[in-house]
Protein backbone atom coordinates (compact mmCIF):
# COMPACT_ATOMS: atom_id res chain seq x y z
CA UNK A 1 0.00 0.00 0.00
CA UNK A 2 1.33 3.22 -0.97
CA UNK A 3 2.58 5.90 1.82
CA UNK A 4 1.26 9.33 1.55
CA UNK A 5 3.90 11.85 3.41
CA UNK A 6 2.26 14.82 5.76
CA UNK A 7 5.28 16.69 6.71
CA UNK A 8 5.68 19.17 9.39
CA UNK A 9 6.44 23.16 8.61
CA UNK A 10 7.57 25.55 10.65
CA UNK A 11 6.98 29.58 10.61
CA UNK A 12 10.33 31.13 10.49
CA UNK A 13 8.88 34.29 11.52
CA UNK A 14 4.67 35.07 12.38
CA UNK A 15 3.01 38.50 12.59
CA UNK A 16 -0.06 39.42 13.51
CA UNK A 17 -0.92 42.90 11.89
CA UNK A 18 -4.33 43.45 12.42
CA UNK A 19 -7.98 41.78 12.91
CA UNK A 20 -10.81 41.73 10.58
CA UNK A 21 -14.14 42.56 11.55
CA UNK A 22 -14.98 38.52 11.61
CA UNK A 23 -12.37 37.93 14.32
CA UNK A 24 -9.82 36.38 12.26
CA UNK A 25 -6.45 37.73 12.28
CA UNK A 26 -4.62 39.29 9.43
CA UNK A 27 -1.09 37.61 9.69
CA UNK A 28 2.45 37.56 8.01
CA UNK A 29 4.19 34.51 8.06
CA UNK A 30 7.03 32.43 6.28
CA UNK A 31 6.09 28.81 5.75
CA UNK A 32 9.01 25.95 5.59
CA UNK A 33 8.42 22.62 5.32
CA UNK A 34 10.86 20.14 6.63
CA UNK A 35 11.70 16.46 6.47
CA UNK A 36 9.35 15.34 9.26
CA UNK A 37 5.99 14.19 9.53
CA UNK A 38 3.42 11.59 9.69
CA UNK A 39 2.56 9.12 7.06
CA UNK A 40 -0.92 7.79 5.58
CA UNK A 41 -2.55 4.98 4.05
CA UNK A 42 -5.44 5.31 2.00
CA UNK A 43 -7.94 1.98 1.06
CA UNK A 44 -10.78 3.04 -1.37
CA UNK A 45 -13.92 1.61 -1.31
CA UNK A 46 -16.60 1.38 -3.89
CA UNK A 47 -19.20 2.56 -1.55
CA UNK A 48 -19.10 5.70 0.19
CA UNK A 49 -18.06 5.00 3.51
CA UNK A 50 -15.68 7.23 5.04
CA UNK A 51 -13.62 5.81 8.06
CA UNK A 52 -11.08 6.13 10.45
CA UNK A 53 -8.70 2.56 11.22
CA UNK A 54 -6.68 4.15 14.04
CA UNK A 55 -8.74 6.56 15.19
CA UNK A 56 -6.46 9.79 17.48
CA UNK A 57 -7.15 9.18 21.18
CA UNK A 58 -9.62 11.63 22.05
CA UNK A 59 -10.60 12.61 18.90
CA UNK A 60 -14.41 11.83 17.28
CA UNK A 61 -14.46 10.95 13.90
CA UNK A 62 -16.64 14.03 13.11
CA UNK A 63 -13.40 16.39 14.72
CA UNK A 64 -11.15 14.25 13.07
CA UNK A 65 -9.44 16.43 10.14
CA UNK A 66 -8.66 13.14 7.62
CA UNK A 67 -12.08 12.45 8.25
CA UNK A 68 -13.44 15.80 7.68
CA UNK A 69 -11.18 16.45 4.43
CA UNK A 70 -11.99 13.09 2.98
CA UNK A 71 -15.77 13.81 3.46
CA UNK A 72 -15.86 17.88 2.16
CA UNK A 73 -14.31 16.37 -0.76
CA UNK A 74 -16.77 13.96 -1.33
CA UNK A 75 -19.70 16.16 -1.06
CA UNK A 76 -17.46 18.85 -3.48
CA UNK A 77 -17.27 16.44 -5.89
CA UNK A 78 -20.11 14.38 -5.56
CA UNK A 79 -17.99 10.79 -5.31
CA UNK A 80 -19.91 7.90 -4.84
CA UNK A 81 -16.46 6.35 -3.43
CA UNK A 82 -15.29 6.00 0.10
CA UNK A 83 -12.19 4.92 1.64
CA UNK A 84 -10.52 3.74 5.22
CA UNK A 85 -7.93 6.02 6.27
CA UNK A 86 -4.93 5.20 8.28
CA UNK A 87 -2.54 7.74 10.20
CA UNK A 88 0.84 6.62 11.38
CA UNK A 89 1.00 9.88 13.94
CA UNK A 90 4.42 11.61 14.91
CA UNK A 91 3.97 15.01 14.80
CA UNK A 92 2.53 15.91 18.44
CA UNK A 93 -0.87 17.87 18.60
CA UNK A 94 -0.56 21.21 19.91
CA UNK A 95 2.83 21.45 18.70
CA UNK A 96 2.35 24.12 16.01
CA UNK A 97 4.43 21.89 13.18
CA UNK A 98 0.86 21.83 11.21
CA UNK A 99 0.12 18.34 12.28
CA UNK A 100 -3.39 18.13 11.44
CA UNK A 101 -3.60 20.28 8.75
CA UNK A 102 -0.68 18.48 6.92
CA UNK A 103 -2.82 15.41 7.32
CA UNK A 104 -5.67 16.75 6.29
CA UNK A 105 -3.83 18.40 3.39
CA UNK A 106 -2.35 15.12 2.32
CA UNK A 107 -6.31 13.26 2.23
CA UNK A 108 -7.50 15.84 0.04
CA UNK A 109 -4.07 15.24 -2.65
CA UNK A 110 -4.52 11.86 -1.99
CA UNK A 111 -8.13 11.87 -2.59
CA UNK A 112 -8.27 13.77 -5.34
CA UNK A 113 -5.86 11.23 -7.07
CA UNK A 114 -7.18 7.95 -5.67
CA UNK A 115 -10.62 9.14 -6.54
CA UNK A 116 -10.08 10.25 -9.19
CA UNK A 117 -11.94 13.87 -8.80
CA UNK A 118 -9.73 15.81 -10.76
CA UNK A 119 -9.78 18.98 -8.75
CA UNK A 120 -6.67 21.64 -9.54
CA UNK A 121 -4.20 22.77 -6.94
CA UNK A 122 -6.12 26.34 -6.48
CA UNK A 123 -9.56 24.58 -5.93
CA UNK A 124 -7.41 22.22 -3.03
CA UNK A 125 -6.10 25.07 -1.54
CA UNK A 126 -9.90 27.09 -1.38
CA UNK A 127 -11.11 23.81 -0.24
CA UNK A 128 -8.57 23.38 2.46
CA UNK A 129 -9.53 26.44 3.83
CA UNK A 130 -12.73 25.71 4.72
CA UNK A 131 -10.75 22.93 7.06
CA UNK A 132 -8.48 25.46 8.43
CA UNK A 133 -5.90 28.53 8.33
CA UNK A 134 -2.49 25.88 7.59
CA UNK A 135 -4.20 23.55 5.15
CA UNK A 136 -3.83 25.51 2.01
CA UNK A 137 0.30 26.03 2.59
CA UNK A 138 0.23 22.14 2.49
CA UNK A 139 -1.97 22.46 -0.76
CA UNK A 140 0.34 24.91 -2.11
CA UNK A 141 3.27 23.11 -1.74
CA UNK A 142 5.86 25.22 -2.09
CA UNK A 143 7.93 27.11 1.00
CA UNK A 144 5.88 30.91 1.01
CA UNK A 145 5.91 34.37 2.66
CA UNK A 146 2.30 34.17 3.27
CA UNK A 147 -0.25 36.71 4.55
CA UNK A 148 -4.02 37.60 5.15
CA UNK A 149 -5.75 34.41 7.51
CA UNK A 150 -2.46 32.54 5.86
CA UNK A 151 -3.65 31.75 2.18
CA UNK A 152 -1.97 34.02 0.25
CA UNK A 153 1.21 33.02 -0.84
CA UNK A 154 4.16 34.87 -2.51
CA UNK A 155 6.61 31.65 -2.98
CA UNK A 156 10.33 32.01 -1.28
CA UNK A 157 13.31 29.89 -1.96
CA UNK A 158 15.77 29.44 0.97
CA UNK A 159 18.82 28.54 1.56
CA UNK A 160 19.60 25.15 2.29
CA UNK A 161 19.70 24.16 5.87
CA UNK A 162 18.60 21.97 8.97
CA UNK A 163 16.57 22.58 12.07
CA UNK A 164 16.56 21.49 16.20
CA UNK A 165 13.04 20.94 16.42
CA UNK A 166 12.41 20.49 20.50
CA UNK A 167 8.75 19.42 21.57
CA UNK A 168 8.28 20.92 25.15
CA UNK A 169 5.64 18.65 27.36
CA UNK A 170 2.57 20.56 26.60
CA UNK A 171 0.05 21.15 24.41
CA UNK A 172 -0.51 24.80 23.73
CA UNK A 173 -4.51 25.21 22.14
CA UNK A 174 -4.00 28.00 19.31
CA UNK A 175 -7.73 29.68 20.43
CA UNK A 176 -6.05 30.00 24.40
CA UNK A 177 -3.02 32.14 22.14
CA UNK A 178 -5.56 34.47 20.05
CA UNK A 179 -7.51 35.41 22.49
CA UNK A 180 -5.48 36.71 24.88
CA UNK A 181 -6.02 41.05 25.61
CA UNK A 182 -2.46 40.79 25.52
CA UNK A 183 -1.03 39.60 22.41
CA UNK A 184 0.24 42.14 19.64
CA UNK A 185 -2.31 43.09 16.94
CA UNK A 186 -0.60 45.50 15.30
CA UNK A 187 2.86 44.62 13.88
CA UNK A 188 3.20 47.08 10.27
CA UNK A 189 3.33 45.01 7.49
CA UNK A 190 6.02 44.44 5.20
CA UNK A 191 6.14 43.32 1.61
CA UNK A 192 7.24 39.89 0.67
CA UNK A 193 10.50 41.12 -0.98
CA UNK A 194 11.28 43.32 2.05
CA UNK A 195 11.68 39.96 4.00
CA UNK A 196 15.14 38.46 4.50
CA UNK A 197 15.96 35.14 5.87
CA UNK A 198 16.14 35.76 9.88
CA UNK A 199 13.85 38.64 9.92
CA UNK A 200 10.66 39.09 12.23
CA UNK A 201 9.83 37.49 15.39
CA UNK A 202 6.72 35.28 16.27
CA UNK A 203 4.04 37.64 17.78
CA UNK A 204 2.21 34.45 19.56
CA UNK A 205 5.28 33.97 21.37
CA UNK A 206 5.52 35.72 24.84
CA UNK A 207 1.71 34.91 24.92
CA UNK A 208 2.79 31.18 24.72
CA UNK A 209 5.16 31.38 27.27
CA UNK A 210 3.47 33.61 29.66
CA UNK A 211 0.51 30.96 29.66
CA UNK A 212 3.07 27.49 29.46
CA UNK A 213 6.39 28.45 30.92
CA UNK A 214 7.99 24.93 29.66
CA UNK A 215 7.60 26.54 25.92
CA UNK A 216 10.12 29.49 27.93
CA UNK A 217 12.47 26.90 28.73
CA UNK A 218 12.92 25.03 25.58
CA UNK A 219 13.65 28.27 24.26
CA UNK A 220 16.26 29.10 26.94
CA UNK A 221 17.61 25.34 26.32
CA UNK A 222 18.01 26.41 22.44
CA UNK A 223 19.64 29.98 22.85
CA UNK A 224 23.53 29.06 23.27
CA UNK A 225 22.84 27.51 19.51
CA UNK A 226 21.24 30.46 18.17
CA UNK A 227 18.17 32.66 17.36
CA UNK A 228 15.61 30.10 19.01
CA UNK A 229 11.75 30.71 18.13
CA UNK A 230 8.48 29.09 18.20
CA UNK A 231 6.62 27.62 15.73
CA UNK A 232 2.48 28.95 15.09
CA UNK A 233 0.98 29.08 18.00
CA UNK A 234 3.04 26.74 19.55
CA UNK A 235 4.30 24.47 21.51
CA UNK A 236 7.30 23.22 19.66
CA UNK A 237 10.10 25.75 19.16
CA UNK A 238 13.33 25.60 17.08
CA UNK A 239 16.74 26.49 15.93
CA UNK A 240 18.49 26.66 12.26
CA UNK A 241 21.78 25.14 11.84
CA UNK A 242 23.84 25.07 8.59
CA UNK A 243 23.93 21.06 8.35
CA UNK A 244 22.10 18.03 10.09
CA UNK A 245 25.41 16.73 12.10
CA UNK A 246 25.41 20.06 13.89
CA UNK A 247 21.58 20.16 14.75
CA UNK A 248 22.36 16.38 15.85
CA UNK A 249 25.72 17.38 17.91
CA UNK A 250 23.50 20.14 19.66
CA UNK A 251 20.81 17.95 20.56
CA UNK A 252 22.88 15.21 22.12
CA UNK A 253 24.02 17.65 24.24
CA UNK A 254 20.92 18.64 25.98
CA UNK A 255 19.40 16.75 28.96
CA UNK A 256 18.12 13.01 28.05
CA UNK A 257 14.60 14.12 29.24
CA UNK A 258 14.30 16.53 26.14
CA UNK A 259 12.30 14.98 23.53
CA UNK A 260 13.07 16.39 20.18
CA UNK A 261 14.42 15.89 16.57
CA UNK A 262 16.95 16.98 13.94
CA UNK A 263 15.01 17.78 10.00
CA UNK A 264 16.52 19.15 7.32
CA UNK A 265 13.99 22.25 5.78
CA UNK A 266 12.55 21.74 2.55
CA UNK A 267 11.58 24.34 -0.26
CA UNK A 268 8.82 21.68 -2.10
CA UNK A 269 6.86 19.57 -0.59
CA UNK A 270 6.69 15.75 -1.36
CA UNK A 271 3.71 15.18 -3.01
CA UNK A 272 4.19 18.41 -4.76
CA UNK A 273 4.00 16.60 -8.39
CA UNK A 274 0.87 15.48 -7.57
CA UNK A 275 -1.38 18.87 -8.28
CA UNK A 276 -1.18 20.81 -11.44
Amino acid sequence: MKAWPAPAKLNLFLHVTGRRADGYHLLQTVFRFIDYGDTLYFTVRDEPLVTHANPLPGVLPQHDLTVRAARLLQAHTGTSQGVEIRLDKRLPMGGGLGGGSSDAATTLIALNQLWQTGLSRAELEVLGLQLGADVPIFVHGHAAFAEGVGEAFTDVHLLPSSYLVLIPPVSVPTPAIFSSPDLCRSTPVISPSDWSAGQGRNDLEPIAVQLYPEVGAYLDLLRPYGVARMSGSGACVFVEFADAKAAQAALEQLPTHVRGFVADGLDQHPLQDCLT
